[in-house]
């Protein structure tokens, strides 16, 4: 029977090099000359670093521009708020990867609305797909396509 998973995932590898090429872009600026402004990149968090809030603002954004050159979508990313300590300023960022129950629950209740001949089952941090036509589970990628949820999702493992 054909299947397939829907996961929310991205490449850390290119995360790790769009960090690398926003960290370049901010020490070449001239308005972040001599200000000590850097990302710092481990694992999924990567830390802001600078002197005051609106220079991460302007760093979130140099940010954003490089991770969806690298075709990561950025509605991965949790933003938190600045923290301000003495002449330095820092923000959090955190890429998400893998469902939440939650939201794996959501994806789950909207394919069952369709009414789709389609078996749905919670995996993990994936949902896995299966029914007795490929058209039924086109339909159900369309259909969650269209969505506006809060995590991309990417549909991958498709079997015949």
């Amino acid at each position: 029977m054909p299947s397939f998973d829907i996961v929310s995932e991205y490449d850390m590898h290119e995360a790790a090099n769009a960090v690398d090429q926003a960290n370049r872009e901010v020490t070449t600026r001239f308005d972040f000359k001599g200000s000590g402004a850097h990302f710092d990149h481990k694992d999924e968090i990567i830390t802001m670093r600078a002197e005051v809030e609106f220079q991460l603002q302007q760093m979130l954004d140099i940010l954003q521009n490089k991770l969806t050159k690298r075709g990561i979508d950025i509605t991965c990313m949790d933003i938190a708020d600045p923290h301000t300590s003495g002449k330095t300023a820092q923000q959090i960022i955190t890429l998400k990867q893998g469902l939440e129950t939650d939201l794996a629950r959501k994806i789950v209740k909207l394919i069952k609305e369709k009414k789709l001949k389609v078996q749905v089952a919670i995996q993990g941090e994936k949902v896995r797909v299966t029914g007795k036509k490929r058209d039924d589970l086109q339909d159900v990628i369309q259909m969650l396509k269209e969505q506006k949820l809060d995590m991309p999702l990417q549909f991958d493992n498709f079997r015949d």
